[in-house]
């Protein structure tokens, strides 16, 4: 059971969403938000995945919390849905490229699919609301989705999945941008061609005309054989790379001979080569209506620096430098801004922290205790020291980091105990099969 903040004025928005959140079974509980500083309270404190922001009510208050969430992005990321009053903010909004927005709706389009939404969000609830602890646990990350050709459905899938892999720190900006490019390029492609048919020479002669092709989908999906077509989209997500596949009802079609061909400016018909330009390879079944691509994800990326922590000491290390030792009394907490740190216990290598472990340091800081090991610099990195006596002032004045900080070190604990499950069982593994082995001597 997920709490779902909607910031609006708007009774008909508010009805709507209650009506959905009422459907969903008990899944998602509504908190509506009106004022100022019991938004910024709840978004502090709770720290929501998926926020809904009223941009068309007439007020202010979903620009102002914009402004708080740029402000700390480390603290408040994305997960944001964007109801706006008409086309024209609607498309202001879409060039502003926020990374924080799944999706931009008009008020209609939000009240009249609100269902739909919760629907998506239901279904991929480990994916949105479990961000970054496979990753840490050293998962693939795999599943799939299944989208009705509706646009606004693969919009919000193409846009869930490159707003988790840049929240996750798997993708930079350029990468998100060509990832969100080539996968819509596809999406598009697998709704019009494949699963309503649209043949260029049809498309080119509405095109012409002027006509919106959100329309032709729409006509063409009053068909049933198209309506009950789906597209399916699954990812696979290691620490290393990102493969996505994007599969259609279609009858396919001969991809070998559209890249051939050159790729000529006109009103469409360059999808292909578009998506292409975007990622390094796309890949096709032998039918034609399925394509997949692969990206290389980005390793040891520089983390963003807490608000809070942006006036404390930097330290850059270089390789095998020690940023603490065994049985030291110091309890300075670290900040991971950057690079790999490896763990010495006794001498034994035991671990390898890096961006995604956040902290360093956190034992012998909440504890008041010695140093539980030496911590050796891999290549060069940053640290942000944090003195204990300064860090607890810090959360004396921001509370809410507490909060947050304590769900870090709670993943950590349950990836901890994950670990050892998976040891366990490999010791009962490896038990087993030595006495199998002993067993015919005996």
């Amino acid at each position: 059971m997920k709490s779902i903040p909607i910031v609006s004025k708007k009774p008909s928005t508010v009805a709507a969403f209650r009506s959905a959140c009422d459907k969903s079974g008990g899944d998602f509980i509504p908190v509506i938000l009106k004022e100022h500083d019991a938004i910024i309270s709840y978004f502090n404190y709770e720290l929501p995945e998926i926020k809904i922001l009223d941009f068309g009510d007439g007020d202010t208050a979903a620009e102002k919390i914009m402004d708080v969430i740029h402000a700390d992005p480390w603290l408040l990321f994305g997960g944001i849905i964007a109801i706006v009053q008409d086309n024209k903010q609607k498309i202001e909004m879409e060039k502003q490229r926020d990374p924080n927005i799944l999706l931009i709706l008009r008020r209609p389009d939000f009240e009249a699919n609100t269902d739909r939404i919760l629907r998506i969000l239901t279904q991929n609830k480990q994916f949105l609301f479990n961000r970054g602890m496979q990753q840490q646990m050293n998962t693939n990350e795999t599943g799939s989705f299944v989208s009705d050709n509706d646009p606004m459905d693969i919009l919000f899938y193409c846009n869930l999945i490159t707003s988790y892999l840049y929240n996750t720190n798997r993708i930079n900006d350029e990468g998100r941008a060509g990832i969100q490019g080539a996968l819509m390029e596809l999406l598009l492609n697998a709704v019009e061609h494949g699963n309503c048919k649209i043949s260029y020479d049809e498309k080119t002669e509405w095109l012409s005309a002027g006509k919106n092709m959100l329309d032709l989908i729409a006509q063409k999906c009053r068909d049933p054989a198209a309506l009950n077509k789906k597209v399916y989209i699954s990812y696979d997500i290691s620490n290393l790379r990102t493969r996505i596949s994007v599969r259609d009802d279609g009858d396919g079609f001969d991809w070998r001979k559209r890249l051939e061909g050159e790729l000529k400016a006109g009103l469409h018909g360059m999808g292909i080569k578009l998506a292409e330009s975007f990622v390094s390879s796309v890949s096709y079944n032998a039918k034609g209506n399925e394509a997949s691509f692969e990206i290389a994800n980005q390793r040891n990326a520089t983390n963003t620096i807490p608000v809070i922590m942006q006036e404390q000491q930097v330290l850059n290390f270089e390789h095998k430098q020690i940023v603490c030792r065994e049985n030291e009394t110091t309890n300075d907490l670290y900040y991971i801004r950057s690079g790999k740190y490896a763990v010495y216990v006794q001498r034994k290598l035991v671990s390898v922290l890096t961006t995604n472990d956040i902290f360093i340091g956190e034992m012998s800081f909440l504890l008041n205790d010695r140093r539980a090991a030496t911590i050796m610099a891999i290549g060069s990195g940053s640290l942000v020291k944090i003195p204990k006596i300064e860090f607890i002032s810090l959360i004396r004045q921001h509370p809410h980091y507490g909060i947050f900080l304590s769900r870090l070190l709670a993943q950590r604990l349950a990836r901890q105990s994950y670990q050892t499950v998976q040891i366990q069982g490999e010791l009962s593994r490896i038990k087993q099969e030595l006495e199998t082995i002993k067993t015919p001597g005996m």
